[in-house]
């Protein structure tokens, strides 16, 4: 017992050590500013800039200089910004577009939300020299037992360079659900939800790619999909998920383009503040080869929140690409939204909100994918 006793106060040692190491000494942290949300906003952000790799010296040395909860959010501000400034993808870009979305509120399929962002979207797409086609289709409303009501819906392809016939396809869903139905109050379950990073993070970080497609040279083209209808559900045991991605792949099997995809990157959930990307099993079983690829050039450009391990299983628009189209096709996702550390998620919850998004995040995963549009050609 003494021996055990002896290690367990050895590992208990080593932990202050290292808590103070990162975050100084506790106590007189406490004493020295008395404010709690400086404490916890200063351990937020050492945390943050550690998984970024981005906490050297004297990047923590200002930050413990800040006086109050307020300069340290105006240092963090100022850091970021010019962290930004050092990137290829603009991530203020992709922050902008993905405000201008959440604006509207609810966005789910058929609901006039959506309607009003499919016109936005397409007039920045076109704005920047795409075609945009739209892919349209009706689905059954699952409000209703009546086969002839139904929701029309529409993909939204976004071409650069479409006289390509060898294409790559970057998509993510724009719909959101309709409801936060896995908000921990119930009284929140039938209240707003305006997907901050469920919903409106992967159409953001399309939007920061947008402005470098144009200038993409090489053999590949580039075909941006927004998928609608990728979870129009109000009862999880009932109504069918990926409706927008599964007749995309089907009129791709059936009705072949001249063009075909050689692979596909799927984004969803990629604005998480606490970013941290590990790789999906179902991607890594289609597309080993790709996702191997894509962590690679992730390692090489110094993005540290991509882990090459496995994480999470999940079920998202990839699986009728993979498995209707068969091409070839990664899920970009964090899951664990904020962080494995929590057990509280903001995942169809009232909490999925800009606030809780970064443009970091949002330019990191831009950069990875626009680093591996680069080495294909």
């Amino acid at each position: 017992m003494t021996a055990i006793r002896c290690r367990s106060w050895v590992k208990r040692l080593l932990v202050l050590l290292l808590f103070s190491a990162l975050f100084g000494c506790l106590g007189s942290i406490e004493t020295a500013s008395g404010d709690q949300a400086l404490l916890t906003l200063r351990q937020q952000t050492i945390m943050q800039y550690t998984r970024q790799g981005r906490l050297d010296s004297v990047t923590r040395e200002k930050i413990f200089a800040a006086a109050d909860a307020t300069a340290l959010q105006a240092l963090i501000s100022k850091l970021d910004d010019a962290h930004l400034n050092t990137l290829p993808v603009d991530g203020r870009v992709c922050m902008e577009k993905l405000k201008e979305m959440v604006a509207l509120g609810k966005r789910f399929s058929g609901s006039p939300g959506m309607d009003q962002q499919r016109k936005m979207l397409m007039k920045y797409f076109k704005g920047l020299g795409a075609t945009v086609v739209q892919q349209s289709f009706n689905a059954r409303n699952p409000l209703t037992r009546q086969p002839v009501e139904s929701v029309k819906m529409t993909n939204l392809i976004v071409q650069w360079h479409p006289e390509r016939q060898n294409r790559v396809l970057i998509c993510a869903h724009y719909d959101t659900r309709p409801f936060p139905d896995n908000d921990p109050l119930v009284a929140n379950r039938k209240g707003l939800f305006v997907g901050a990073n469920d919903g409106a993070s992967g159409v953001a970080v399309l939007c920061g790619l947008a402005p470098h497609m144009g200038k993409l040279e090489g053999k590949f083209g580039v075909d941006f999909v927004l998928f609608d209808g990728e979870e129009l559900v109000y009862d999880n045991d009932r109504d069918p998920f990926f409706l927008g991605s599964t007749h995309f792949a089907r009129e791709y099997a059936s009705l072949p383009p001249t063009y075909r995809y050689s692979a596909g990157i799927l984004l969803d959930m990629v604005g998480d503040a606490n970013l941290q990307i590990y790789q999906e099993m179902n991607s890594r079983r289609f597309a080993p080869k790709l996702i191997q690829q894509f962590w690679a050039i992730a390692r090489r450009i110094n993005v540290k929140e991509f882990h090459a391990q496995i994480r999470h299983e999940v079920r998202d628009d990839h699986l009728p690409l993979n498995k209707i189209a068969k091409i070839p096709t990664i899920d970009i996702i964090d899951f664990d939204y904020p962080s494995p550390r929590h057990r509280k998620t903001y995942w169809h919850t009232t909490e999925d909100t800009v606030d809780k998004c970064s443009a970091v995040s949002l330019a990191h995963v831009g950069c990875v994918t626009l680093a591996w549009l680069k080495s294909i050609q």
